[in-house]
């Protein structure tokens, strides 16, 4: 009698008829005597809905209010599914995430998880239920409600398996597993059996759209083996797992593209000592992550000023402009340029450790693709770049075919 913890996204609960398929493979579980955890998203477009209405009342809305609406998104989720196990004669209760234990810190929308007591998960296992818990939210010490950010269902779930001990954790999507590339994207992407913790971190940092990173590095700080496969069907999935030297063998595992991001670049910083320092001490104060940075060669004779480029997600954007126009009387740049029309584009592979060329020979397929680059970062089993983004589903074809076909 194994206990389980499965993860359920929005493409799996998007209307009543998924909902009720879930609860079926769910209540197969449960009669042949595993203790189940089910970890549900909001239904398809309900977030989305959500955060519409709220901008159509205002253009940047009290981050608080956002997470007391849009946790209401996974509790519509939660009641249904316990109501679909009912009709299938399984006992089930649903929680929130703060009835289940989860307490975080008070950064409101992108809440980090300090700990989680589940008493009243273990209680409900012990009766013989199944449990239902809201992805995606918590509570602070002072019952103030958060949410986890973006893909933050997929965090719940990895919490509570470690919390909780399970035996096994499942993170189900709308595809049969990890692929090589966004399967809608490279129709000849091939699924992959197994893949590193630092592999699928990579992945998942890079818009791979399967996982959230913060769940992955979770896992990894953990410990905790899982597996991503289809609610549509019983096909196998991919295992995430510690490396093994076998993987060494493959020199990129996927190519990824993140249509997310958005890019800023200040006009003519002054360049001395510190400003930089505070320009990104501001950034990080207002809860927004940092991923690409660029400094040009400082220019001018008499006050030297350079260029300062960087990337954020896309839904930062208006905040991060907002901190960085706070900024300018004390800094004394001259201009900020904004652009949403980049993509990231990324090659990944443990096997890039021990072999040489990688960076060339993609620079020279990108080249080929009359792909010009904007920025380039690097980790040791990562290349990334910033392109134009009109050109990067077919920049990610010619890559994908190059290196993994």
């Amino acid at each position: 009698m194994a206990l389980i913890v499965q993860k359920y996204g929005g493409s799996s609960v998007a209307d009543t008829d998924r909902i009720k398929n879930v609860a079926k493979r769910v209540a197969q579980y449960h009669q042949r005597g595993d203790r189940i955890v089910v970890v549900v998203s909001a239904m398809r477009g309900v977030t989305d809905g959500l955060i519409a209405l709220a901008k159509n009342i205002a253009s940047l809305p009290s981050e608080r209010e956002m997470d007391m609406l849009l946790a209401t998104g996974e509790q519509q989720t939660i009641a249904l599914t316990a109501i679909a196990l009912h009709a299938l004669g399984v006992p089930a209760v649903s929680l929130t995430g703060a009835q289940a234990g989860i307490v975080t810190d008070g950064v409101h929308t992108k809440a980090k998880i300090h700990n989680i007591t589940p008493k009243a998960v273990h209680e409900l296992l012990h009766a013989g239920s199944v449990v239902i818990v809201a992805g995606f939210q918590g509570e602070t010490r002072e019952g103030q409600i958060t949410t986890l950010g973006r893909g933050g269902s997929d965090l719940t779930a990895i919490a509570l398996a470690a919390a909780l001990k399970a035996d096994l954790c499942q993170i189900y999507t709308d595809v049969d597993g990890v692929y090589t590339a966004d399967p809608h994207l490279v129709p000849d992407a091939k699924k992959l059996n197994e893949i590193s913790y630092d592999e699928m971190l990579e992945l998942a940092s890079l818009g791979t759209k399967v996982m959230q990173s913060r769940s992955v590095e979770f896992a990894k700080k953990f410990r905790v083996v899982f597996e991503v496969r289809s609610s549509l069907n019983d096909n196998p999935g991919t295992i995430v797992k510690e490396e093994t030297k076998s993987m060494e063998g493959v020199v990129v595992r996927g190519v990824s593209l993140d249509k997310n991001q958005a890019k800023l670049t200040l006009v003519a910083v002054p360049d001395q000592p510190g400003v930089a320092a505070r320009i990104f001490k501001a950034i990080g104060d207002a809860a927004i992550n940092v991923d690409m940075i660029v400094q040009n060669i400082s220019h001018g004779s008499g006050t030297p000023a350079t260029d300062l480029s960087f990337t954020v997600d896309k839904p930062d954007l208006l905040k991060a402009k907002q901190v960085l126009e706070n900024l300018k009387p004390t800094i004394g740049y001259q201009a900020i340029i904004t652009n949403e029309n980049i993509g990231k584009l990324s090659i990944v592979g443990v096997g890039m450790k021990s072999h040489s060329g990688v960076a060339g020979k993609m620079f020279e397929v990108l080249a080929r693709e009359g792909v010009n680059i904007d920025m380039i970062s690097t980790s040791e089993i990562k290349i990334s770049v910033v392109i134009d983004l009109a050109k990067g589903e077919s920049a990610m074809k010619a890559l994908h075919a190059a290196f993994v076909s």
